[in-house]
């Protein structure tokens, strides 16, 4: 070994192991102390106590939970109550419709927002300002302000009762047509679209080959708070609705009737109710947390 080459191997430190690293600067490896741990240990059991406790109450009876103190543990009556919640409520038939209208308008929102977002962000058009402006002040408009023209609406397309009353108001929003736009501005470089027009695409090819593919993160994310604001979505159904066609939040509302209602069986529903949610977050979660980083770093 020359002198040059022991000078070199002098000169050079060995790195640390991965489990060492620390934050030196901008781009090197972020590692969480201990606080950041028992921080988030502790966010994350503020974040499920309301659903553990909803587990722990459908597992008691209405009795005990009007004792004080309240029961901290479950007891063994979870599966009566969730029984009991499905046939009085008839969960059934409200979960089939709860579940065929969140994914209608998911899948509605999705496509006509990632499309609307697109013209808005890369598309060039007279009065695309002012067209985007009016879409975003429409979020600033109570909803409740629009229930009885919306009624009377349904009510002259013979809908009332009908779940496409439900979907057809919901079919694409402004938050989402909004939140595509913000994503694509960055997320779709400019070139792209120009050398596909170069090479002869029509703007459907650029569109399913293109465009989708860029935006699939955030197509992910959107789609996931679509259908939980539909899932859970009980002013406009409530009145749209009844009992013999309802949704689940819909049908979940009759548990309340009654003069003195059972709070175990009320817990028992709203935890049915949750349930789908929970699976397509287990399912989809990665994907979604995916797309909120990739969006996070785009930006």
């Amino acid at each position: 070994m020359t002198t040059s080459e022991l000078t070199v191997v002098k000169a050079v430190k060995p790195l640390p192991s991965p489990g060492r690293l620390r934050i030196t600067g901008a781009g090197k490896q972020l590692h969480a102390g201990p606080v950041t741990y028992v921080a988030l240990t502790v966010f994350a059991l503020v974040s499920l106590a309301p659903l553990v406790w909803t587990a722990v109450a459908a597992s008691r009876t209405g009795g005990r939970l009007a004792q004080t103190p309240p029961p901290l543990w479950f007891g063994g009556n979870l599966f009566k109550n969730l029984q009991a919640a499905w046939d009085e409520a008839g969960l059934g038939t409200a979960m089939l419709n709860s579940l065929l209208v969140a994914s209608t308008i998911t899948v509605s929102t999705v496509v006509f927002a990632t499309l609307a977002g697109f013209a808005f962000a890369k598309l060039r058009f007279r009065f695309s300002g002012l067209l985007l402006l009016l879409t975003v002040g429409t979020m600033m408009i109570p909803p409740q302000l629009a229930v009885v023209p919306l009624y009377l609406w349904m009510s002259d397309f013979g809908w009332s009762n009908q779940l496409q009353t439900v979907i057809l108001p919901s079919l694409v929003t402004a938050f989402g047509t909004f939140f595509m736009r913000q994503y694509l501005v960055q997320a779709l470089p400019s070139e792209l679209i120009e050398a596909a027009r170069v090479d002869g695409a029509s703007s459907l090819r650029i569109v399913w080959h293109v465009v989708f593919p860029a935006a699939r993160p955030a197509m992910a994310v959107l789609g996931l708070l679509t259908f939980v604001f539909a899932w859970n979505d009980f002013l406009w159904p409530i009145i749209a609705l009844n009992q013999q066609n309802p949704t689940v939040q819909v049908a979940l509302n009759s548990l309340g009737t009654g003069y003195v209602p059972d709070q175990a069986v009320i817990m028992a529903g709203a935890l049915l109710g949750t349930l789908p949610l929970l699976i397509a977050f287990l399912l989809f979660g990665k994907q979604i947390v995916g797309g909120i980083m990739q969006g996070a770093i785009k930006g």
